[in-house]
Formats: structure tokens, C-alpha cells, sequence
């Protein structure tokens, strides 16, 4: 029996580039691991794995779908990006430990892995090991009965597909919204199951209930895509809130670190869609998340003055944060979406992953 060419090939050429391209990240980060015994954190280490860097940034332009290249672009041409850096000059999680082995190396690296303590027969003197820094308390574990509801809300909407011909575009965006929050919380819980089932570690959770968020600095400093904050913090608000110490008092040096941290991730947040969709960004994601660094500046500044005096109530604040980030999300952050493609692109490949395996697998049976 022929299978069908085209869908064949352009699977075939899509995991070859995914294998090859994380077998290109295997031998960076060997190489890193070897530098990283080589020399001492600071300026050399830096240069010498500069070229990682771009490398790393380079690679998820060889992957073109959006299941392998979406995964690829935010593992690698973010986080692994971040974290090299970040071991050159002996901070985050690379830096976590004051030894690592090459294989607890390279899953630090990929993935948003965490440790949760720090084995006494590991504790060694080591010139560049330094504590890691303080982030955001992990949040708490969730019953079982927090996913099969959303389970449950995700089959719904799955179902609601066949009737959207009916409903108005607009509330089939806002119930999209919900069908990527419950499919990536899904998705990534099950698989941090099985990591710690089959290693023991822990992988970062993706959201805390962001829907029950009572602040933009609730928000966004504990809710809503903890791996990136965990990442950012030590990475851009920190440095960033030292050097802004020095010159406008420890007062005022959260200010600028929280725009700096927002800019940062607007821009990453550019490349990513550049990475899934190859269109020249339009930079609305980028006044996306540089309007919510205005307003949580605004919305801390009015805290430290206010102080405990008068606090909005949370039954106001809750909703009020929710809508702010869903109307602001539907204006700025969605066009772009839409633009890249990503809001058919899943579905599409989903279909084609689907009948591709059909394919196969009735050629294996007429052999």
C-alpha cells in the first residue's frame, strides 16, 4: 500500500530536523559542562559560550511545526538560553549545586527542572557555587479533582468546535483563551507525573490558578507562567535592581527591574512567535506586556504609599485583574496569534499527526 507522499516527507523531515536539532543541544551543553571545569565564572566563561548562545537561538529556526518547534523554541531559544547565561557567571539553577553531573546538567538546562534540596554529601567547596537566589514559593499541590474539572471543561470546549459556526468570533477567541490554559496546564502536569515518577525531580509548574489572581502583581509575579518568572527574576529583575540601586535609592529600583523584566519577556515573547509563524513581528506583544509593566508599577507604587490604610477588596480586584488581562490580551496579544497562524496550526497538526498514524500503520498491515 502507498502512503501519502507529502505527508510523509514533510513528517519525516520535521523529525529529522527535531533529532538533529537536540542532538546540536547534547553537544553544546557537553561543551558548556566542559568549560564550566575549565574555567571560572565571569568575563572568559563568557565568551567562551557566547557562541552557544547564538547557537541556541538559531536552532528553532529549523523546526517549522508547532508542536516540535513550539516546544523547542521556549525550552531552548529561551530557557536553556537564559541559563547558560546565567552559568557564566555562576548563577541559577546550572549553579544550583556545586557539583553537577553531566546528565543532572544537560535536564537543568533543558527543562524547567527543580531541586528541591540540596544533598549534604553534595555540599563541597566550590569558588563559583553560589546560593541560588530567593523566587516565588512553588504553589501548593493541587487535588485531583482541580484536573479532572478542567479535564472535563477541556472536553467540553473541544466539543463546543462542532457549534462554533454559531457563536460570535469574539467569544470563540475567549473561549479558545480557555482551551490553551486547560490544555497546557493538563499536558505539562501530566508529564511533570511521569518525570517525577521515572527521576524524582520536580518540574516547575506552568500556572497557579491565574484565574483567581487578585493583583497584576499577583498575577504576574505568582501565577502566571512561573517557569519564565523563576527564569527572569535572577536574570534581568535582580542585575537590574542592583544597578538601579546605586543610582536611584533601593526605594525606587523595583520600578525600572519590573519594566526592564517586562521588556525582556516582550521581546522573547517576539521571537518565540517569529519562531512558529516567520512573519515580521508588529511589536503589539511588545506594548502588550510593556502597558502591564506601567500599570504594575502604578499598582505598586499606590501600595507602598497606601500601605495598609485601604485595600481593595478582593471580590473587586479579583475580577477587575481579570478582565484587565483578557480585554488587554484580545486588543494587543492575540492579533499576532492569529497572524502566526497559531490559533488553526494545533488543530491542523493534530489532524495530520492522526492520519499519518493511521497511514502507517494500515501499510504495516498489508505487508
Amino acid at each position: 500500500m502507498v502512503m501519502e507522499s507529502s505527508t510523509m516527507e514533510l513528517s519525516e523531515d520535521e523529525l529529522t530536523n527535531f533529532f538533529m536539532v537536540w542532538a546540536s543541544v547534547l553537544v553544546s551543553l557537553s561543551y558548556c559542562y566542559t568549560i564550566g571545569k575549565l574555567t571560572r565564572a565571569g568575563f572568559t566563561r563568557f565568551v567562551a559560550i557566547l557562541p552557544i548562545v547564538g547557537l541556541f537561538l538559531a536552532l528553532p529556526l529549523k523546526l517549522t511545526s508547532f508542536h516540535l518547534g513550539g516546544m523547542t523554541s521556549f525550552l531552548i531559544g529561551w530557557l536553556a538560553t537564559f541559563k547558560v547565561l546565567l552559568f557564566a557567571f555562576g548563577e541559577g539553577p546550572l549553579c544550583s549545586l556545586p557539583s553537577l553531573s553531566f546528565p543532572l546538567f544537560v535536564a537543568l538546562a533543558c527543562f524547567p527542572i527543580r531541586i528541591q534540596q540540596l544533598p549534604s554529601s553534595k555540599i563541597e567547596s566550590d569558588p563559583d557555587h553560589k546560593p541560588a537566589n530567593k523566587s516565588p514559593q512553588p504553589p501548593q499541590k493541587k487535588s485531583a479533582w482541580n484536573y479532572i474539572i478542567k479535564a472535563v471543561l477541556l472536553g467540553l470546549i473541544i466539543k463546543f468546535y462542532d457549534y462554533n459556526h454559531y457563536i460570535h468570533p469574539n467569544l470563540q477567541w475567549f473561549i479558545f483563551c480557555f482551551h490553551m490554559y486547560f490544555f497546557l496546564e493538563l499536558a505539562l502536569s501530566l508529564f511533570a507525573a511521569l518525570v517525577k515518577y521515572f527521576s524524582g525531580f520536580e518540574i516547575e509548574p506552568p500556572f497557579d490558578e491565574p484565574l483567581l489572581s487578585s493583583s497584576l502583581q499577583d498575577f504576574w509575579g505568582r501565577r502566571w507562567n512561573i517557569m519564565v518568572t523563576r527564569i527572569l527574576r535572577p536574570s534581568v529583575y535582580l542585575p537590574t535592581l542592583n544597578f538601579s540601586s546605586k543610582i536611584i535609592g533601593r526605594k525606587l529600583a523595583p520600578l525600572p527591574s519590573m519594566m526592564a523584566t517586562f521588556l525582556v519577556s516582550a521581546l522573547m515573547h517576539e521571537l518565540i512567535f517569529y519562531y512558529l509563524g516567520r512573519i515580521t513581528p508588529s511589536f503589539q506583544v511588545t506594548w502588550f506586556f510593556l502597558l502591564h509593566g506601567v500599570c504594575l508599577c502604578i499598582e505598586v507604587a499606590i501600595k507602598k504609599y497606601v500601605g495598609r490604610k485601604w485595600t481593595v477588596p478582593r471580590w473587586i480586584s479579583g475580577p477587575a485583574t481579570v478582565a484587565f488581562v483578557v480585554s488587554t490580551g484580545f486588543w494587543l496579544f492575540l492579533p499576532p496569534l492569529v497572524r502566526a497562524g497559531l490559533d488553526t496550526r494545533p488543530f491542523q497538526e493534530f489532524a495530520a499527526g492522526a492520519k499519518f498514524v493511521r497511514t502507517v500503520k494500515q501499510a504495516l498491515t498489508f505487508q
